[in-house]
């Protein structure tokens, strides 16, 4: 059975492992997240884990299980990118080979992170699973042992160890929150929890783009689900695995899914108000809390975890601009004026009043549908939330402005 290839004593022989290579991160009381979830929150920051993410923990476990014989052959993975540094850097504790599997666009922060351990990074394919399969590939053709990102019992006892931490922390604590992508780490958290409370709710984040264990769990069987592409990298797993699947199945008590504007949200807020950086995964249980996804916590304790902060700049820059445009913090919007001096220091002057400001601003007397003699201007503005945006549309159709938001 499943709940004896994970016991309570490997994840506790995990954490003596563990000792001196992973920290013991903080579980920090989120004053904003708690407001908006109806419950009491703390954050698992392992987001501050040594390589940026907890896959440290089940990597290194695993790759200090192997024989030396093992390590003198080299290990392979396949990662979006935290199992992946996870792995480099447990190799390399051990001066051991390793090369890993990465898919063609996997951030670069997490591929420069990956190489900077020491790893040989090969990308290959779209999403973790053709990476996956191209390690497998390369573990027969030159011996190398397999280091699995989730489907492997000493890397779910490794993950597991959080789970440990999180009861040392808040005994008290009555749910954990936590992605899944493959399965691995919430399959640790599992064992552990029930194990240590078989009270304690477990509950998984999937997103909408990429749900393959909810949907296995509500199909009765492992299911391959062609999904599409998600600010949650690290979580985009076609495939759960088998044994994961089963410790799921047996001891996770609800799965939900949060979309790509909620994952966002859960970015930016968790910057702002948490001063706190988290990748597109680590950042969907806080989604799903912010969301009211999570039926019967109403103001229960409950653990969520920031698995990971390894997102790229790049992204990041995206995602603040998605949840600034969704909050109405920013704004576009166009407008019809006389072309005669005058009417648009007139227009800026009456937008200024209301104290929104002007981030770029263009206007055009040639485009189509513009009467002669008008001109089109297009305005990007900094607003201070949607009542400022509807103060400010009414101010400006009290004008007579003809006003469309983009």
């Amino acid at each position: 059975m499943s709940e004896e290839k994970v016991t309570l004593q490997m994840i506790k022989d995990a954490q003596e492992r563990l000792k001196g290579v992973a920290q013991k991160t903080g579980l920090s009381y989120s004053n904003s997240v708690s407001d908006l979830a109806g419950c009491e929150v703390y954050l698992k920051l392992e987001n501050l884990q040594r390589t940026g993410s907890f896959k440290l923990r089940g990597a290194y476990n695993k790759v200090a299980s192997l024989t030396p014989e093992e390590r003198e052959k080299g290990v392979i993975a396949a990662s979006a990118g935290n199992h992946a540094q996870g792995v480099a850097l447990a190799a390399s504790e051990y001066s051991c080979q390793s090369v890993i599997c990465m898919p063609k666009h996997a951030p670069l922060s997490k591929i420069t992170a990956t190489r900077g351990y020491g790893a040989n990074v090969v990308l290959y394919g779209d999403f973790f699973d053709e990476a996956a399969a191209k390690a497998v590939e390369l573990t027969t053709e030159h011996g190398y042992t397999f280091v699995h990102p989730f489907n492997d019992p000493q890397v779910i006892a490794g993950q597991g160890t959080i789970a440990l931490e999180i009861i040392e922390q808040l005994p008290e604590v009555d749910a954990i929150v936590a992605p899944i992508g493959g399965g691995g780490l919430i399959s640790g958290l599992a064992v552990a929890a029930k194990s240590v409370n078989p009270k304690i709710k477990v509950i998984g984040v999937q997103t909408e783009n990429m749900p393959s264990m909810k949907e296995s769990v509500e199909k009765g069987q492992v299911i391959t689900y062609n999904g599409k592409a998600t600010l949650a990298d690290g979580i985009a797993v076609k495939t759960p695995g088998d044994l994961t699947f089963d410790i799921c199945k047996k001891y996770v008590d609800e799965i939900v899914t949060v979309d790509e504007s909620e994952i966002a949200s859960a970015i930016l807020l968790l910057l702002e108000r948490g001063k706190t950086v988290a990748e597109g995964a680590g950042a969907v249980p806080v989604a799903a809390l912010m969301s009211g996804k999570i039926s019967g916590i109403r103001n229960k304790k409950v653990a969520a975890l920031v698995s990971g902060g390894n997102i790229d700049v790049n992204n990041m820059t995206r995602v603040i601009n998605q949840g600034l445009i969704k909050s109405q913090r920013k704004i576009f919007f166009q407008t019809v004026i006389p072309d005669v001096p005058g009417e648009l220091v007139k227009l800026l002057t009456l937008i200024a009043g209301t104290n929104a400001n002007v981030l770029s601003i263009t206007h055009e007397r040639s485009q189509h549908g513009i009467d002669m003699g008008m001109t089109a201007v297009s305005l990007e503005l900094e607003t201070a939330n949607e009542k400022h945006v509807e103060k400010l549309m009414t101010m400006l159709k009290d004008h007579h402005y003809f006003v469309t938001l983009k």
